[in-house]
């Protein structure tokens, strides 16, 4: 795959925090090479969260965030604040900026105990060193830097480098639970749902897993799965499809060949799918009046037929016979306080990365309140689950525990 084309949920994320006037978006820009971020001498010129998915040798692909400083005043200042600290649920590596004229301050000692509690790895970077006229020994997660004159920016990078490769895992979507040569069906329907002349991300990433790991992808539609089945020569190791054909898929997919969906794949890759088989049972304790969060981690068009806004709420209030309350978020939107709910159902997490999927199962986890995603829900409320789990038996027997 093309740099270029790897997926902002799947690239190292690098977020940029400090003070005001501490000179985070300079140094953006000084270790980007491009004018990523408005700079000037103002303070607060940074008011929202800057993103930047680009090449950055020696990293490779990467997400640049810029942040607002976390010092802001006001009410609105406050809003650009909170706007920072949730950056935090996405980064694999901060890198915290201090202006080293003036060294650590509270809120920088703040949130480098947050990292530390958090295990995010950090590098506190000791900006506009050139105004320095003796520096003290940097400890050693620390380095001089001045974006100005570029001391420091390269070996900043460096040693990005080191800690991204200490980060870096051989996560796959599905080719490990398969054999080289191994067959796997696709069941992707093209409905009014489907987005025109392209694959929806799941799909394209569970091909590409498939390809680079040298098994066979057979892609089909779900009204052509038996079909397809009948014209192999060898039966499919596994078939994997969309959430929404679960139930007609399962119909026709004999039960000795292994079935699974999308959804449950993208739950096992963030690293929450154990989280969300406890979920689901969560949808058989709803009671009237009950509210329950859709939420989706990316924004889109909803058509006709929506899977998030009409299909699940008829499903969840067909399965339980309760009259829920449905309440829906999209994109960055996901609320800090879970408490009034009592099931957060989520999609797939695909457009996520996988450290913010990993801190809304977290936040809900605090909060007490299950979590399900689209494809675990599904299956449940299809009586499918088990038999959609098979390939999982360490989360499959989490179903005789729930």
């Amino acid at each position: 795959m093309s740099l270029h084309a790897v997926a902002s949920s799947e690239r190292l994320h690098i977020g940029f925090f400090g003070m005001r006037n501490a000179g985070k978006s300079s140094l953006v820009n000084a270790v980007t090479g491009q004018a990523l971020s408005l700079v000037s001498d103002v303070k607060g010129t940074t008011t929202d969260p800057v993103k930047k998915a680009m090449e950055l040798l020696p990293l490779g692909p990467v997400v640049i965030v810029d942040t607002p400083g976390l010092d802001d005043e006001g009410a609105l200042g406050q809003m650009r604040v909170s706007r920072a600290w949730q950056v935090l649920d996405t980064v694999h590596i901060a890198v915290v900026v201090v202006g080293s004229e003036w060294g650590l301050r509270e809120c920088d000692r703040d949130l480098t105990a947050l990292l530390d509690a958090r295990k995010i790895p950090y590098i506190v970077a000791m900006n506009k060193c050139d105004l320095l006229s003796g520096r003290p020994e940097a400890a050693g997660n620390e380095i001089y830097v001045s974006a100005v004159t570029g001391e420091g920016v390269h070996a900043l990078k460096e040693r990005l480098g080191s800690m991204a490769g200490h980060i870096a895992q051989d996560r796959r979507i599905v080719s490990d639970l398969l054999s080289p040569g191994d067959t796997a069906l696709l069941v992707m329907p093209i409905d009014e749902a489907a987005p025109k002349g392209r694959l929806i991300m799941p799909q394209q990433q569970t091909i590409r897993d498939l390809l680079d790991h040298r098994c066979m992808a057979i892609c089909c539609q779900d009204t052509e799965v038996e079909r397809a089945i009948g014209s192999l020569a060898q039966r499919p190791a596994l078939v994997i499809t969309d959430s929404q054909a679960f139930a007609r898929v399962a119909k026709a997919v004999p039960p000795d060949i292994p079935l699974t969906s999308f959804s449950i794949l993208m739950a096992r890759y963030k690293g929450g799918l154990a989280a969300q088989v406890r979920g689901a049972a969560a949808l058989s304790r709803l009671k009237d009046g009950d509210r329950v969060l859709i939420s989706e981690g990316c924004t889109h068009h909803r058509q006709c037929g929506d899977i998030g806004s009409v299909k699940i709420p008829a499903w969840i209030r067909q399965f339980t016979g309760k009259r829920v309350e449905i309440e829906l978020s999209s994109g960055g939107d996901f609320p800090e306080d879970l408490s009034p709910y009592a099931l957060v159902v989520h999609c797939g997490g695909c457009m996520l990365s996988e450290n913010a999927m990993k801190a809304r199962l977290q936040r809900a986890g605090a909060a007490h309140v299950p979590v399900v995603n689209y494809g675990v829900a599904i299956a449940h409320m299809h009586g499918i689950l088990k038999r959609s789990l098979e390939i999982f038996p360490a989360e499959l027997a989490l179903l005789d525990q729930a």
